[in-house]
């Protein structure tokens, strides 16, 4: 039987500014909500279970083979904070996680803090995103969502009692802090519009929420603000961002009740975060054309710039991602040509050097080290082909334990069987842009190999090279996975970013061109073998590098896509549009709005043979509208000249992060891998 796709109804929509016309005939899609929209949407699902019908034995076996390889009844490794072990557990066939604690003495009894399997029953779907608890021990705020737009509900619990007090505090960010007085909680309210942080609030336990107190309201539409405790108990530290600027607040924990006071005045362009430790402040700022950042110093009685002595001064090829404050200790973490490093420095001088790592490509951060008084330092470690460990560094013996390592259950994984690498392709304009690979053993480079490759390239995010227990699905099928680092994410510091971004966006897309045809010529696979995947603004990327080098993808994955990116950036109604006129450019100034529409691929699209694509998007998506991938499949489905693939999934009960489930979220996995491996036809 020839199953037809869904053909959207066409409602010419005239959008001009600066003098030009662009037609949307697909415009009406955001009518969220309405009968036609709701129409479309739920065909456009139907084509695509209908399409991928004969895969759903096949998307079920991944599913449990992947689900197999989990070890289900998990906990995590517990942190110590003020007199408690804090952990994390999984049980056999439950979605959720259960937080729990212990008293630091022997033959405690554990707690249960939150059982999310139980708050979730008869919720589609339930995130409890963060918790905080009061320095005695007895209150809990935490926050909850529950349709996957980001718009979380703050609530208060009484550790003691397992009460749950009567209030909920709607349309916060997710997190919330305790000054030391065990009664005081600040928290951050959204615009319900924009959704944009922009409101600090004091509440009182024991008083109702009419009574909270506005302590701090940013009124410049381009910052987000959020509050947060300085390790040290000692001060709230409330922060505005931009993309290029930043200024914090601060205030004695121990007076509440007392008003912020500006650390260091926002300057367009200066960068900076704080950390305080005894009479100091501590500040990773970029000020005086540090791009790659350094690190000052300061005295708490006089924050302003003027007063910052350099601790660690600016360098050329080393990024300064950040620090971690211990008692006799400053933990720096840095990257250098793409490679994260952590540097421990002792206080009184005796001590500088490096925690050693010998992979080619590798991923190491630190971990959670709430504990100010110790010689244990936390940080994690994995690789493409080595499972994600939990490792305890005694930063003064150079002793190390594995606390934990990711279990691959199943019996079939062995480490040795793979390999990864890192090599080099070069774009157009000269630049070298490494991309991280692996592939199981006994793969020959002839070009007949199914090749994966991933993208990101915004935000000054960098992909990490990391392991993945589901991605051994495609491994063992004999696909190639890489990741290319490409401009517009920091793997080679904030350069690479900067290069990435505004009127320099179009090198994202020519890297990841690049890497793509360096693959090719490399024979690590064929234009027959080769497929893309991307996501958010790496759906961007996709989305152009379909409009411009269509003929080297077999097929692509785009999820939750940012791909209307003129018709979103100038709608600043739309959540992130004002914050991220610094990342992409403001479509109201005509410069940014020529070079927007260039690449655009919305408004890029022709009529032209395209690769199978599938594209993903939730209903709830509060960062990319659902209109935006349904308007983009509306118009390829137009003007496309060929017979290949083009499915459309809306989850219609999620967000941008997909599914709250960890075996939910796993289903969605195996449609993508089943998609593809379905145009390898394997099926086994």
């Amino acid at each position: 039987m020839n199953i037809h796709p869904p053909k959207a109804p066409k409602e010419e929509k005239i959008l001009e500014i600066h003098s030009d016309k662009r037609i949307d005939n697909y415009y009406w899609l955001n009518r969220r909500d309405t009968p036609e929209v709701l129409a479309y949407l739920n065909a456009e699902n139907e084509y695509f279970f209908q399409e991928m019908k004969h895969t759903e034995t096949f998307q079920k076996r991944l599913f449990e083979e992947m689900k197999s390889r989990i070890k289900e009844d998990d906990e995590s490794v517990p942190y110590k904070y003020n007199g408690y072990w804090y952990y994390t557990r999984y049980e056999q066939g439950k979605e959720y996680p259960i937080f729990l604690r212990k008293r630091d003495s022997e033959n405690m009894l554990e707690e249960i803090l939150f059982d999310v399997n139980k708050m979730a029953q008869g919720y589609d779907f339930y995130q409890l995103v963060d918790y905080a608890v009061s320095l005695d021990n007895k209150w809990a705020s935490f926050s909850v969502d529950t349709q996957g737009r980001r718009m979380y509900s703050l609530f208060v619990k009484n550790l003691e009692t397992g009460e749950i007090l009567p209030i909920e505090i709607k349309n916060t960010d997710g997190n919330s802090c305790w000054a030391n007085d065990n009664k005081t909680i600040f928290y951050t309210k959204i615009n319900t519009q924009t959704l944009r942080p922009y409101k600090v609030y004091r509440h009182q336990i024991g008083q109702g929420t009419k009574q909270d107190v506005l302590v701090f309201h940013e009124k410049d539409d381009t910052f987000n603000v959020e509050i947060y405790k300085s390790k040290s108990d000692k001060y709230l530290i409330i922060q505005s961002d931009s993309t290029l600027s930043s200024e914090c607040q601060i205030l004695d924990a121990d007076t509440p009740l007392d008003s912020f006071r500006i650390f260091q005045p926002r300057i367009r362009g200066l960068e900076y975060e704080i950390a305080h430790y005894q009479d100091f402040f501590y500040i990773l700022n970029n000020a005086d054309g540090a791009t790659n950042f350094k690190l000052d110093k300061t005295p708490i009685t006089n924050t302003g710039k003027e007063y910052w002595d350099n601790v660690l001064p600016h360098r050329e090829d080393t990024l300064l991602e950040g620090i971690d404050i211990f008692k006799n200790y400053l933990v720096v973490s840095e990257r250098y040509k793409g490679l994260s490093q952590i540097r421990i420095m002792s206080w009184d001088g005796t001590k500088d050097e490096y925690i050693p790592f010998d992979n080619e490509t590798y991923t190491a951060a630190t971990g959670i080290n709430i504990d100010f008084d110790t010689e244990i330092l936390r940080y994690s470690y994995n690789s493409m082909t080595t499972p994600f460990s939990i490792i305890d560094y005694n930063m003064r013996t150079k002793e190390r334990e594995i606390k934990k390592e990711q279990e691959v259950l199943g019996g079939k994984f062995v480490r040795e069987n793979y390999l990864s690498q890192r090599i080099w392709a070069t774009a157009e304009d000269g630049t070298r842009v490494p991309i991280s690979i692996v592939y199981h053993k006994g793969i020959k480079r002839d070009g007949s190999n199914p090749l994966l490759l991933y993208g990101y390239g915004s935000y000054g995010i960098t992909i990490e090279p990391s392991f993945s227990t589901t991605r051994l699905s495609l491994l063992d099928r004999g696909f190639i996975f890489a990741i290319a680092h490409i401009r517009g994410g920091e793997y080679l510091g904030r350069p690479w970013y900067d290069d990435g971004k505004l009127l320099h966006k179009k090198n994202t897309f020519d890297d990841f061109i690049a890497c793509a045809k360096f693959l090719i010529e490399e024979k690590y696979t064929s234009t027959n073998h080769l497929y893309a995947m991307g996501g958010s603004a790496g759906g961007l990327l996709m989305g152009v590098v379909m409009n411009k080098a269509s003929e080297l993808f077999h097929g692509v994955v785009a999820n939750v896509p940012f791909v209307d990116v003129i018709t979103t950036m100038l709608d600043d109604s739309i959540p992130l549009t004002t914050g991220e006129y610094d990342e992409w450019g403001n479509p109201n100034d005509k410069q940014y709005y020529d070079y927007m529409k260039s690449y655009s691929p919305y408004d890029n699209i022709e009529a032209k043979e395209y690769p199978n694509t599938l594209v993903t998007t939730g209903y709830y998506d509060s960062q990319v509208q659902y209109w935006e991938p349904a308007k983009w499949v509306a118009k390829l489905r137009e003007l496309k000249t060929d017979d290949n693939l083009l499915l459309l999934y809306t989850d219609m009960t999620s967000g941008h992060s997909g599914a709250s489930g960890r075996y939910e979220s796993l289903k969605e996995i195996a449609r993508e891998y089943a998609f593809l491996l379905d145009l390898e036809h394997i099926h086994q």
